[in-house]
């Protein structure tokens, strides 16, 4: 993939992680509220914002993460592009957020994946 359309991947996973996790709703207003209960969906969207850019050699690899970190029981928003700009028209898994979580809980998971 190009680099704006790695950027434009990640950015996606992230915030479908973190809508996705439950810790923000919307009401029938379209106000949207966080769940005070969930500390760190309150840490992350309060302004720590934390991000850690790994990367995997394989979709199957991807694929394999998310079941890990959905099986662990945190937040995962896995992006698929519908591969119009990209992959000759072939829906492709990009992208997979995970969290808002802590750090020993994501390390199990992606603690051993290289850095991008």
């Amino acid at each position: 993939m190009r680099t704006g359309k790695y950027c434009a991947q990640a950015a996606h996973a992230s915030m479908k992680a973190f809508l996705d996790s439950g810790a923000v709703t919307v009401g029938e207003d379209g106000r949207f509220s966080v769940d005070i209960s969930n500390p760190d969906a309150v840490a992350w969207i309060g302004g720590i914002f934390t991000k850690i850019a790994t990367y995997v050699e394989s979709e199957a690899e991807l694929l394999a993460l998310a079941e890990q970190a959905k099986a662990a029981g945190l937040p995962v928003g896995l992006v698929q592009d519908n591969g119009l700009t990209e992959f000759k028209g072939v829906p492709t898994y990009t992208a997979l957020g995970i969290g808002p979580a802590s750090a020993e809980a994501l390390a199990p998971i992606t603690g051993k994946l290289p850095l991008f």
